[in-house]
């Protein structure tokens, strides 16, 4: 883990909340507050993936860096991988952190919770979890469950995603919050595996990897960010984002 760098994938293409990293957040687009909470994080250089000139354009006229990638991708797996060669051809990164381009309101610090199950050789990609509180989300299933085993502090070895209850019996339920730390072999590995069963049957892409044996292990943390997905949750990120600035 030498030196790990940030990725963002962000597309305009979106059905519930289209030109969604444009978002008007306080000011600026959603993808420059997301930008600014991983440069926060302080793990390594960020760069946004994109398929569009408007978000370079927005993402350099604040100083960062963002690179063009195809507009025919099926994941966002695929265009960091994309991103990576153009970026980094020589392979001096060694890890490739996932950051999703709808997460406004990250705690810069979960960012970097998210490398250090890699300080263990056996895996293959990093991830993070947290205890789910309110009774509604356990049978939501737009809410991901991770299920796994504890293996050390705060930390749970994969051993499934879904989006149904589970696992059965007393004790708590995690909530899967999708930003990964891939090894870069784990990385180009992954996007060349050939789509899951189980994960075309929970539409969760993370399956593709335990199918084929990959270890994923996941970080246990306090804070759950918000996704933005639709106009409810775009206004619940303004109102948060009100709040930081009063307080």
């Amino acid at each position: 883990m030498s030196d790990p760098l940030i990725l963002i994938p962000a597309r305009l293409a979106a059905t519930r909340l289209p030109n969604k990293p444009l978002a008007d957040l306080a000011g600026e687009p959603m993808i420059v507050h997301v930008w600014r909470r991983a440069v926060e994080s302080g793990i390594g250089p960020v760069v946004v993936a994109t398929d569009s000139p408007e978000i370079v354009d927005a993402i350099e006229s604040r100083g960062g860096l963002a690179v063009m990638t195809r507009a025919d991708h099926p994941s966002g797996s695929d265009r960091l991988a994309e991103a990576l060669e153009i970026i980094d051809p020589e392979g001096h990164h060694d890890v490739v952190v996932n950051v999703q381009g709808d997460l406004p309101t990250i705690d810069p610090a979960i960012i970097g919770a998210a490398v250090m199950p890699l300080a263990d050789p056996h895996v293959d990609i990093a991830t993070l979890a947290a205890v789910i509180e309110r009774s509604e989300e356990a049978d939501a299933p737009n809410v991901v469950k991770i299920i796994g085993h504890t293996v050390g502090p705060n930390r749970l070895r994969a051993l499934a995603f879904t989006r149904a209850r589970a696992p059965w019996g007393d004790g708590p339920l995690f909530h899967h919050i999708g930003l990964y730390a891939y090894r870069r072999k784990a990385l180009a590995r992954f996007v060349r595996l050939p789509q899951g069963e189980l994960e075309r049957r929970e539409k969760l892409e993370q399956l593709r990897a335990l199918e084929a044996g990959m270890r994923i292990d996941a970080a246990l943390v306090t804070d759950l960010p918000l996704g933005v997905d639709t106009p409810a949750d775009l206004e619940r990120a303004r109102a948060l984002l009100a709040t930081r600035r009063l307080n």
